[in-house]
């Protein structure tokens, strides 16, 4: 299962030296984990996950598969891009094939860089991406909606649910908030279910990117806090980076240096780890891990999942011939020193289809076809 952003921003935001940091920390990876740069501006890096270290430490596989997460470095946008203006046609088609919004933001001042609306305001800049993305959505939904409300007139029952999802939606859009702030409660599952499937730009989940200045770094400053006020009120989520740092930290040779470097900054971790994690939380994604002699991997699964589906993330045929899931939580593996100690203690357990897989879990699937 991939995890897919997509990084936006107006130009000389830090878009693109936080995309070329992300892609020399791939090719720092490359002597450990396996990665791949699909196009110049697609690259998957490994997911930073510290209980995938300590079960690598204690099984000693042979190989080792981490979590990946894709980033797609998105061309820039232009006002007008709705209407067709600059790359805006192909912008907004690789928005809709992204699960998630990565927004890069300027929270700097810096009079060498100049900035296309000749100023540092953060909010308006994303005004700017979120009106454009806004108006392609509200088009979209206007046409839509005149045909459902003839049906729904009708009786069409699909119709009547498409106008009742739909109308909340397009009062948003006409009151310039994103289609995230009128979606659906998700445990209305046919109402939540016909909102997915309009498949709308303001509707992916987006994480702000505060893009501050080196001595801004580890609290941040007056314009990241404005950011973090805006994604507070529509539902969003925000991190804090700076680019510059992340450029000096990519290039690194080993953690150790790394980790001394950013501890001269005031930082506990990158701005990656950051990001990764906050997008985790943003999608609603969690890990489960496999562990023997011949490989240690981790496997992300979305967060309620049950067992067979999980057992399917790795193979079709695990979730069709589906028996049952041995499992043992994180804690009790490494508490234990490893799988036949857990069970020696009693902390194996043999779930059916039932079980709702848990973050951290150590499964061994059981199936027949």
């Amino acid at each position: 299962m991939g995890f897919n952003c997509g990084i936006v921003g107006l130009p000389n935001v830090g878009k693109s030296t936080l995309f070329n940091a992300l892609t020399q920390t791939i090719a720092a990876q490359a002597a450990n984990f396996p990665f791949c740069t699909i196009e110049p501006n697609t690259g998957r890096v490994a997911v930073p996950d510290k209980r995938l270290d300590k079960l690598v430490e204690m099984v000693n596989p042979k190989s080792v598969v981490p979590t990946q997460l894709e980033f797609v470095d998105i061309a820039g946008l232009v006002k007008g891009a709705s209407k067709g203006e600059g790359l805006g046609n192909q912008f907004l088609a690789n928005i809709r094939e992204v699960d998630a919004i990565v927004h890069v933001l300027r929270c700097f001042e810096d009079e060498n860089i100049t900035h296309v609306e000749g100023s540092v305001d953060p909010i308006r800049d994303a005004e700017i991406v979120e009106t454009e993305l806004m108006i392609a959505d509200l088009e979209s939904l206007e046409k839509r909606f005149d045909q459902a409300q003839k049906k729904a007139k009708g009786g069409d029952k699909e119709s009547i649910l498409n106008v009742s999802v739909m109308g909340p939606v397009i009062e948003a859009l006409k009151a310039g908030k994103p289609a995230r702030t009128a979606a659906p409660d998700i445990a209305n599952k046919d109402a939540y279910k016909t909102y997915k499937m309009l498949q709308l730009l303001t509707s992916k989940p987006v994480l702000y990117v505060c893009n501050v200045d080196e001595n801004s770094a580890a609290e941040g400053n007056e314009f990241s806090k404005k950011v973090f006020e805006k994604a507070k009120n529509e539902n969003a989520r925000a991190v804090i980076i700076s680019a510059a740092i992340e450029s000096e930290v990519a290039q690194l040779d080993n953690e150790e240096e790394k980790q001394e470097f950013l501890a001269t900054l005031g930082l506990e971790e990158t701005g990656l780890t950051k990001i990764i994690r906050e997008g985790y939380e943003l999608l609603g994604l969690q890990t489960y891990f496999t562990a023997g002699p011949k490989e240690v991997r981790a496997w992300t699964f979305v967060k309620g999942s049950k067992a067979p589906t999980c057992a399917g993330i790795i193979h079709s045929d695990f979730e069709r011939g589906f028996i049952r899931a041995e499992t043992i939580a994180y804690d009790d593996y490494v508490k234990f020193g490893g799988e036949q100690g857990a069970k020696e203690a009693g902390k194996m357990r043999s779930e059916g289809k039932d079980y709702v897989v848990r973050d951290g879990d150590l499964l061994n699937f059981l199936f027949n076809v």
